[in-house]
């Protein structure tokens, strides 16, 4: 069963930073990427960034392009988005999540698109203006 272990988000300030983590273990076979999605009250889940676990290669929403930077640990099973320059609209409930290709449970980060296999908890994370 796949395990999904999130950091704490918090508040910060417009224009501060913080940094989530997400350590991963018993992904499924499908699982090839890892990313993050977040998701306000009354509005859609929104994919945020996601990053291949083998090549590496990243993903973002153009709402966070040049102010989220994902990145990868494989030898410790955690991948982590750092979140430069918040503004108060990414205030949101962030889940980390386990991708794969195809499936039922879509997810578009940017131009792709993912299958959800598995998601965390959620950590909120607030930007007070």
């Amino acid at each position: 069963q796949v395990k999904l272990e999130e950091s704490e988000g918090g508040v910060v300030q417009t224009g501060g930073s913080l940094r989530l983590s997400c350590k991963f273990s018993e992904l499924s076979y499908y699982t090839y990427a890892m990313g993050w999605f977040r998701q306000t009250p009354g509005k859609d889940r929104e994919g945020v960034s996601g990053i291949n676990l083998d090549d590496g290669t990243t993903y973002y929403a153009d709402s966070v392009k040049g102010r989220f930077t994902i990145s990868r640990d494989n030898a410790e099973n955690t991948v982590y988005l750092q979140m430069n320059g918040l503004k108060p609209e990414d205030s949101a409930m962030y889940y980390c999540a386990a991708l794969s290709h195809t499936g039922e449970n879509i997810l578009e980060i940017g131009d792709t698109i993912f299958n959800l296999d598995a998601w965390a908890q959620g950590t909120m994370v607030t930007v007070s203006s």
